[in-house]
């Protein structure tokens, strides 16, 4: 799949989706990564939710995982990206591109990403999910300054704040997964140069009215425990739409599909297939 001519990365977490379609019964979902990282945060809900009637597809941005290119510098130039890949997905899977076809489900950086997409082209998707989301997302200047300099201090202050206490102390619901060293060896795959344009695109990202032109149904996925974007943070964007199914996971921090998997694959499937 491409998009501009350029290579896009993406998964369905093995399951052949090629003959299932997309349609009002079986909606297509493009679930969008955060800063620095790539489709495979969603590897523990990919799969289940080809299982569970939706088709979906975790996708790396540009400059991410498979993807062709150089990292897009604005929240504005990834969304512009996304709606066209939306576009690709919903021909690809046998549908017309018109109509409220596609979900856009993303996760922090990639929340403000598909809430762009889907206030600039609301005729386009049919349901917008966002978790660890926030109405701002400035960025702490040492955390910058690391990101710019290549610096691994830079992984290691984002995985430390992006995980929960439970985290911290070696505990996952995955036997065998070591969450902390995962978030490491994720942003530690990144190119140079990746985590400090996300990081920048995120403090730059003005919310602005964007909440008020999302014409789909709106689902907010919070975690008790964020650091990254605490329940307050999100508050002042859920209030911007016009209504918004609110689902909060307790004692989970900014890195919940892997802190809590089957809750966030329980709020996905809510939201994305009733």
């Amino acid at each position: 799949m491409s998009v501009d001519g350029a290579t896009v990365g993406f998964t369905t977490g093995g399951v052949d989706v090629g003959s299932a379609g997309v349609g009002p019964e079986r909606p297509a979902a493009l679930l969008v990564h955060g800063a620095g990282m790539n489709r495979t945060v969603w590897q523990q809900q990919t799969r289940y939710l080809n299982h569970h009637g939706a088709t979906a597809l975790a996708v790396d941005l540009p400059g991410h995982g498979n993807s062709a290119g150089a990292p897009l510098a604005t929240v504005a130039e990834m969304a512009a990206w996304l709606v066209r890949l939306a576009d690709e997905v919903v021909v690809r899977l046998g549908g017309a591109p018109a109509g409220r076809r596609v979900a856009l489900v993303g996760h922090s950086m990639g929340s403000l990403v598909c809430l762009e997409a889907a206030a600039t082209a609301p005729d386009r998707f049919s349901r917008l999910v966002l978790a660890g989301t926030a109405m701002s997302m400035p960025v702490h200047p040492d955390l910058l300054d690391a990101a710019e300099r290549n610096e691994p201090l830079a992984a290691e202050l984002m995985t430390a704040w992006g995980h929960g206490p439970a985290a911290h102390v070696a505990a996952s619901p995955t036997p065998g997964m070591w969450m902390l060293g995962g978030g490491l060896a994720l942003l530690a795959a990144a190119a140079d140069g990746v985590i400090f344009a996300d990081l920048s695109a995120c403090d730059a990202y003005e919310v602005g009215d964007a909440a008020g032109r999302v014409e789909c149904p709106v689902t907010v996925v919070v975690g008790g425990a964020d650091k990254m974007t605490p329940p307050r943070a999100a508050a002042p964007l859920i209030a911007g739409f016009d209504s918004a199914d609110v689902v909060h996971l307790a004692d989970v921090g900014h890195m919940m599909m892997s802190e809590d998997p089957a809750a966030v694959r329980r709020a996905l499937r809510a939201a994305l297939c009733g």
